[in-house]
């Protein structure tokens, strides 16, 4: 199982920041690619059951993100099943008038579909993902 781990100081509020990246239909838009994420249901705990479509090395992948941990302000942990096996988990932490944001990934490379020698690419490629998707969450708080 391959770990990628990131995390921001964004100059927003923590209850602003929790909420834009909490509701699964922005993804698209900050998550380089995350090509649709469809929210099917509103979970019991606060968070959502969701439809996703996601593109690693220009490979399409589909499946279900479900949110088994969500304490507002603070922490969400969803599990996915389907195309790519995995547990990403955000932590919020209130800076004054900052948030410290923390993300991490830790997934299932779907080596029979890509083959063993893209593994250590695509684990490469991944790490600039969580940067560039925390980037940009970061120029969509402080716009």
């Amino acid at each position: 199982m391959a770990t990628v781990k990131k995390s921001i100081t964004i100059n927003a509020p923590v209850d602003k920041v929790f909420m834009y990246s909490t509701d699964q239909t922005n993804m698209p838009e900050i998550w380089p690619s995350m090509v649709e994420n469809k929210i099917l249901e509103r979970l019991p705990n606060g968070g959502t059951k969701s439809q996703y479509v996601y593109k690693m090395a220009g490979v399409r992948f589909e499946g279900i993100s479900i949110d088994t941990e969500f304490i507002p302000n603070q922490r969400t942990v969803s599990k996915t099943e389907g195309g790519i096996e995995s547990e990403i988990t955000w932590e919020y932490q209130s800076e004054g008038e900052a948030t410290f944001v923390a993300f991490k990934a830790e997934y299932t490379v779907p080596i029979p579909l890509l083959g063993k020698l893209a593994e250590a690419f695509i684990v490469k490629l991944n790490e600039n993902e969580a940067e560039t998707l925390l980037a940009n969450l970061k120029a969509r708080m402080e716009a």
